[in-house]
This record gives structure tokens, C-alpha cells and sequence, in this order.
């Protein structure tokens, strides 16, 4: 693997991380949102990621448990799926949303679990950032190595 395969391993990274971090804001955003069937009350979604394994490019679903000794080539967004945990109801009857037994449902979201993996995405990030920086450096030190 050559240095430059760094930028687009990291660039891929960060844009995972940005889908991790957009789905999360929308999970949050949703946590309070209450409607009167369980058809049609929000669940959380969570990204999926997959390596991107050599000569694979960007197409297909690769695994980290294919060939044993590929090296990755990256991550990308297999898909984004909906949590199957369940929906809490609540007894309010006078809320406008209730519907005819006087039940309101409010969505599967965990606000703390959703903030903490915001502070994962966003340290994961600001890793792959840093790194791409770190390949710059060591870029421009091997340019002046002649001088």
C-alpha cells in the first residue's frame, strides 16, 4: 500500500463517519415526535458500514471476514437500517395524538446512547482527519529530502 491509498482510505472513513453523524442527528431530532399508531411512529436508523477491500472499487458488499489477508481499501455505507427494538406507549388521554384507548407512542431513541455515539462519530472524524494531515506532512518532508 503506497501513501497516497491514505487520503482516499481516510477520505472514505470521514465520509462514513458524516452519515454515522447525520442519522444520529435525525435519530435526536425524532426522539420526542409521538403519533397515535405504531405504523407510523419514527424508529431509529443506524448506518452500516463494510470495508472496501482491494480491487473490489466501490461496488459490492465486502466483509471484514473475506480473504483473511486482503488489506482493506476503505469503508463505505452498506445501507441504513431502522431499529427493531420496541416503541414505547403511553397512557395520555388527553393528548391530541392519542388515538381511541388513549395511547401515544413515542419512538425507540435512546437520546443518551444517540449523543454518545455522536461523540464516537465525531472523534472518528477528527481522527481521519489528523491522519490525512499527518500524510500530508510526511508528503512534503520526502519532497525536501533532496535539498
Amino acid at each position: 500500500m503506497s501513501l497516497a491509498n491514505v487520503f482516499n482510505i481516510a477520505g472514505s472513513g470521514m465520509s462514513a463517519q458524516t452519515t454515522r453523524l447525520n442519522t444520529t442527528a435525525s435519530n435526536i431530532a425524532n426522539a420526542e415526535t409521538v403519533s397515535s399508531s405504531m405504523d407510523q411512529t419514527y424508529r431509529a436508523r443506524h448506518p452500516v458500514f463494510a470495508t472496501v477491500m482491494q480491487g473490489q472499487g466501490n461496488s459490492g458488499g465486502g466483509s471484514l471476514f473475506q480473504d483473511q489477508g486482503e488489506a482493506g481499501q476503505g469503508v463505505q455505507v452498506s445501507g441504513i437500517i431502522e431499529d427493531a427494538s420496541n416503541l414505547e406507549a403511553r397512557y395520555e388521554p388527553n393528548h391530541p395524538s392519542a388515538d381511541k384507548d388513549g395511547y401515544v407512542y413515542y419512538p425507540n431513541v435512546n437520546v443518551v446512547e444517540e449523543m454518545a455515539d455522536m461523540i464516537s462519530a465525531s472523534r472518528s472524524f477528527q481522527t481521519n482527519a489528523e491522519l490525512m494531515n499527518t500524510a500530508k506532512t510526511m508528503m512534503q518532508k520526502v519532497l525536501t529530502l533532496g535539498q
